[in-house]
């Protein structure tokens, strides 16, 4: 597993590094507006990126946050060409070192296949799964 620790920074990548990103992963819900990707980009609580050697822009997580009772995780993304190689695992860990004394994080994604995996190896539950009582979940798409 390669570690990417090192190339993981607190910043903002430009909007055309962002375009692609969301466009190599198929993301084109974002993509269709560019400047409302770059807006969601300027307001998230955080964004990290990895990147490698070369300063190429390989994924990216960022959140939003009241910074003290709750974050949601909003993207993890990586292009596909460096899937495998724990970059989504190592920005979904810097983001949970990062608000580690709050008590809600939140995310929503995909039902594919290995996601429900990857996020409980982070010790993520989904919702209906929660001891001792589930919670429910709502989501209104537009």
């Amino acid at each position: 597993m390669v570690t990417v620790a090192s190339t993981i920074r607190d910043e903002r990548p430009c909007t055309d590094e962002v375009v692609a990103l969301y466009d190599a992963v198929g993301w084109t819900a974002y993509t269709d507006d560019p400047a409302a990707l770059t807006a969601s980009i300027a307001g998230s609580h955080s964004v990290l990126t990895a990147r490698d050697a070369a300063g190429r822009l390989l994924g990216l997580v960022r959140t939003i946050s009241d910074g003290v009772t709750v974050v949601y995780v909003q993207d993890v993304l990586v292009v596909p060409s460096a899937h495998r190689l724990g970059i989504g695992g190592a920005l979904l860990d810097a983001v949970l070192r990062r608000y580690e004394g709050i008590r809600q994080t939140v995310l929503l994604t995909d039902a594919e296949p290995g996601q429900r995996a990857f996020y409980e190896s982070r010790g993520f539950i989904e919702v209906h799964d929660v001891e001792p009582r589930p919670l429910r979940s709502f989501v209104l798409l537009r």
